[in-house]
């Protein structure tokens, strides 16, 4: 019996340090994909506002590429030209506290207690304050080099009470091509491994 119970307890301790190592994130997906076209190669394709920006552009694209690799892409060759074009963005949003929970509002950062034989007590909230979420949010393209037509579009979305960082954006890529090419229902929940 209690190694029936010590097992127990380990598969739960197992599971439960999986979880830790995962991100939940709505998943769109639209295009029209050629049902006979395999993936080939790729090469990103930067916007002149990305240009501009060179080194988060490149940030996002070093982080996209493991996606891209493991949905079947490679790499064109310096000098090629590629099967179809990428493009990528990425944004994370820090949401608005609402107006109830602001300290300078009628109720403030404080909550009513009660301890015997004192009564009624106002107390600090020392959780109340820091109530930041973070909405963050990837996008992958991918379009025809020849043509330019748009094949197959992707969006991730999160949200948690932190900003994350590129484990967090590399993982969220992962889910623009989890299915790939499938594409709907939309928006759908799908499960991504941190790197």
């Amino acid at each position: 019996m209690t190694r029936l119970l010590s097992a127990m307890l380990l598969a739960a301790a197992l599971a439960g340090c999986a979880a830790l190592n995962t991100v939940s994130a709505d998943l769109s997906t639209w295009g029209e994909w050629p049902a006979a076209r395999a993936p080939g190669t790729y090469a990103f394709d930067r916007l002149p506002s990305q240009q501009a920006r060179a080194a988060e552009a490149e940030s996002l694209e070093q982080a996209a590429r493991p996606a891209l690799e493991r949905a079947g892409f490679t790499p064109a060759a310096e000098g090629s030209t590629p099967d179809v074009l990428v493009q990528v963005a990425a944004r994370t949003t820090q949401t608005a506290s609402d107006l109830w929970r602001d300290p300078l509002w009628w109720r403030g950062g404080y909550a009513v207690g009660h301890r015997p034989w004192i009564g009624p007590t106002w107390r600090v909230d020392p959780f109340f304050f820091d109530n930041r979420r973070y909405e963050r949010q990837v996008a992958l393209l991918l379009r025809d080099a020849a043509t330019g037509k748009p094949l197959y579009e992707a969006r991730v979305a999160s949200e948690g009470s932190t900003m994350g960082g590129s484990d967090l954006i590399t993982a969220l890529f992962q889910g623009t091509l989890i299915d790939f090419p499938r594409n709907g229902p939309n928006p759908r929940t799908v499960t991504v491994t941190l790197p």
